[in-house]
């Protein structure tokens, strides 16, 4: 009875547009616009306030620290409270921090907005990721993610540049304060959101198989690598593009918003119907294609051409690699798999501007060209990408096979185990 149940909801889950899945895409897309906006001006706001290129990485990727910090209390609280009233107030509070930003005089202060946004940051993504994973019927998991990350595909076309241009009109603070009005909406529109009640049977508790999914490691480590690159990306193209004379360079973040629009969609296709890796290892070559044209764009043609490359390398392959995360895991973990997944792009947004500042500065330091050590430092976030896509190269198969054997025992409705070693309270 409990497999014909289950054969049953999934069979009547065929639309992937249900009135819960775009509640949470209108949900996505406000909260991304005021995200892509503040997360384009932040490095420009610490270059504008006299900080180098390293105290630039540092600001930028510092909110990771707190969002580490809660990552053990963030994973069994997803899996144990309702996920949407954990989001709203999650958005509440990095409505209260982009508040700070728009107060914010000096890099101490912006440093203090950006703890208080990680913290916030450490349970808001995992959990639209677990919610929308849980909406989205299961065998169309792949497109149903594509199409939900156009939300941000679309605030990213437009998000940078309108952030951009208000500064150049009203200055930094004021676009800060409209960025936290665009959060305050999407804190309202979190109220819309709908979730299962958890299983409650046994008490709240910290243990290591709630804070972390064994299952997902291998690809959490490609999402890191890839995320590794795509912070020097976002953390440093605004200020590179104005070093080469670009004044439009907020284009190159709409011709990559634009292209991921059309792409995430067709890439998702492709995943649920001839496999995950006809899609991610062709993303993977042509991220790697956008860096280098990266570091040698010094004209706009040039930059929105690596916009739109990047576009379809990492566009296409990081949303798969988050899909297969989600299809490795019971329903019921599905918030500890997220958690897991974004713990590898704290650390990676944590150490990769730092890194890619390092690298600018020691550059710029030993040659006196500010413009070659930004240059440089984009062809080094090569080196990432082709760890990432070793690593998914050789796993690839195994990854594939364990996610058909959860699909069946989601499909009959079976108890999937997880391993007693790790199940250990903290």
């Amino acid at each position: 009875m409990r497999m014909n149940s289950a054969i049953t909801d999934t069979n009547n889950a065929k639309s992937i547009w249900s009135k819960d899945f775009i509640s949470i895409f209108i949900l996505n897309f406000v909260m991304s616009m005021g995200q892509f906006m503040m997360s384009t001006l932040i490095p420009k706001y610490a270059y504008h306030l006299g900080a180098v290129a390293t105290v630039v990485g540092v600001v930028s990727g510092i909110f990771a620290v707190t969002a580490l910090v809660l990552r053990p209390v963030a994973g069994p609280a997803m899996d144990y409270f309702k996920k949407n009233r954990l989001l709203t107030m999650a958005i509440g509070l990095i409505t209260f921090a982009f508040v700070l930003y728009g107060f914010s005089k000096s890099i101490p202060m912006l440093i203090a907005a950006r703890l208080i946004h990680g913290i916030a940051m450490s349970v808001s993504a995992p959990l639209c990721l677990a919610l929308v994973s849980n909406i989205v019927p299961y065998e169309k998991m792949a497109s149903g993610l594509g199409i939900y990350a156009l939300g941000a595909a679309i605030s990213t076309a437009v998000g940078p540049t309108i952030g951009l241009k208000l500064v150049n009109t009203i200055g930094y603070n004021a676009t800060f304060f409209i960025c936290a009005g665009l959060l305050l909406l999407a804190f309202i529109l979190s109220f819309q959101l709908k979730s299962d009640t958890p299983d409650r049977s046994e008490r709240f508790k910290i243990s290591l198989n709630k804070i972390i999914a064994p299952e997902v490691l291998l690809p959490t480590l490609v999402i890191f690598f890839l995320s590794f690159a795509q912070s020097g990306i976002n953390s440093f193209i605004a200020i590179f593009g104005e070093l080469s004379g670009v004044k439009e360079i907020g284009l190159f973040f709409t011709t990559s918003a634009v292209c991921m629009i059309f792409i995430r969609p067709i890439s998702g296709k492709i995943a649920d119907q001839y496999g995950h890796d006809k899609s991610v290892i062709p993303g993977l070559l042509l991220f790697i294609a956008a860096l280098i044209l990266i570091s040698f764009s010094g004209s706009l043609p040039m930059f929105i051409l690596a916009g739109a490359i990047t576009a379809f390398g990492y566009g296409s392959s990081q949303p798969i690699i988050q899909t297969m995360i989600m299809q490795l895991v019971p329903k019921e973990r599905r918030g500890a798999a997220g958690n897991t997944n974004f713990i590898g792009v704290d650390c990676a947004f944590l150490i990769g501007p730092t890194v890619a500042g390092f690298v600018i500065t020691s550059i710029e330091n030993s040659t006196g060209n500010e413009v070659l050590g930004f240059s440089s430092m984009f062809r080094l976030m090569v080196i990432p990408v082709i760890i990432a896509m070793v690593i998914f190269w050789l796993c690839r198969k195994k990854l594939i096979a364990k996610i058909k054997t959860q699909k069946k025992i989601d499909l009959t409705g079976e108890s999937s185990p997880v391993s007693d070693s790790t199940n250990r309270t903290v």
